[in-house]
């Protein structure tokens, strides 16, 4: 069995640092293009809503003036 052994806490301090930054920085490269794809999608998404509204419309006035005249 080994035995333990005293560490320096900045020797500690600097591996939790270097372990916390790389953590960080690969959630960081991970999440954002993850991110940028959900915001592409829901735009497309509400283009395609708001092109069906406008078709809606455009049905709805055309059947309103139909009726009148």
């Amino acid at each position: 069995m080994v035995s333990l052994m005293q560490v320096s806490l900045l020797i500690k301090f600097k591996c939790y640092s270097v372990l916390f930054l790389g953590v960080a920085n690969g959630a960081k490269c991970y999440l954002k293009p993850q991110a940028e794809e959900e915001r592409k999608i829901a735009a497309e998404e509400k283009e395609k809503q708001d092109e069906q509204k406008q078709i809606e419309r455009e049905l709805a006035k055309a059947q309103d003036g139909s009726i009148i005249t």
